[in-house]
């Protein structure tokens, strides 16, 4: 039989190059990420969601960016603990509906613009390796210290000046994938944060009656979600 023969029965199967084999085994190791959000308003008015059938505030939501470092610590084979410190900017446009109050148009407007120091504690949740994939969950807590929360203003939305409370906290849930390249480990990722905690700091006492603004809120707590693109 020629080698002709042999090669046309037998044909050469190419085996999948495994990046990274050993990655996953350290105790401890590090990496870096880059992102964008999107964060959103829940208001609890004075006797419920809604007034009048309708909402009172209008939210509109803009792409904010977020940027951060990771450190991760092995469990077991399937098990991560991560510290995730990062930078987050985002910013929320509040419109208030139209009505005698609201004398000029920029008085119903607020921008209101938050820059938070991200701290979360996420427990990841991977399944078993695929060749280089591999998919995970992910579930934590974290809070935020908002640099521009305006909480130390004695001015507030009668000059203008929209305030939050300086630190909250949130819960996480999200999911994601990891890639094993042939240098680095490459994770693309979402996942939803909750507040679980009144964020507005009510404007001060006025002689008029109580504020446009914030006098019928009860609570107001931030929602939004986060791509983060990890390298590690």
């Amino acid at each position: 039989m020629t080698n002709h023969t042999l090669c046309a029965q037998y044909p050469t199967v190419r085996e999948r190059v495994i990046n990274l084999p050993n990655f996953d085994d350290p105790f401890l190791h590090y990496g870096y990420f880059v992102g964008v959000n999107n964060f959103d308003f829940k208001f609890l008015y004075e006797g419920g969601y809604y007034e009048n059938g309708l909402r009172d505030i209008e939210v509109k939501s803009n792409t904010g960016f977020n940027v951060g470092l990771i450190g991760d610590m092995r469990i077991n084979k399937f098990i991560n603990l991560r510290l995730e410190p990062g930078l987050y900017y985002s910013k929320r446009d509040l419109m208030y509906p139209e009505n005698s109050i609201f004398e000029n148009e920029s008085d119903r407007l607020r921008e209101v613009k938050s820059t938070y120091i991200h701290l979360p504690l996420i427990v990841k949740f991977s399944a078993g390796r695929i060749n280089n994939f591999r998919p995970f969950v992910l579930a934590g807590i974290s809070t935020d210290f908002n640099l521009s929360s305006n909480h130390k203003n004695v001015d507030d939305n009668f000059s203008a000046v929209f305030r939050m409370e300086p630190q909250n906290i949130n819960y996480e849930i999200g999911l994601g994938f990891d890639f094993y390249l042939y240098y680095f480990k490459f994770s693309p990722s979402i996942r939803g944060i909750f507040s679980m905690q009144n964020e507005l700091i009510p404007d001060n006492p006025n002689t008029s009656g109580p504020s446009p603004w914030t006098g019928n809120i009860q609570e107001m707590v931030s929602r939004g979600f986060a791509i983060n693109l990890t390298f590690e």
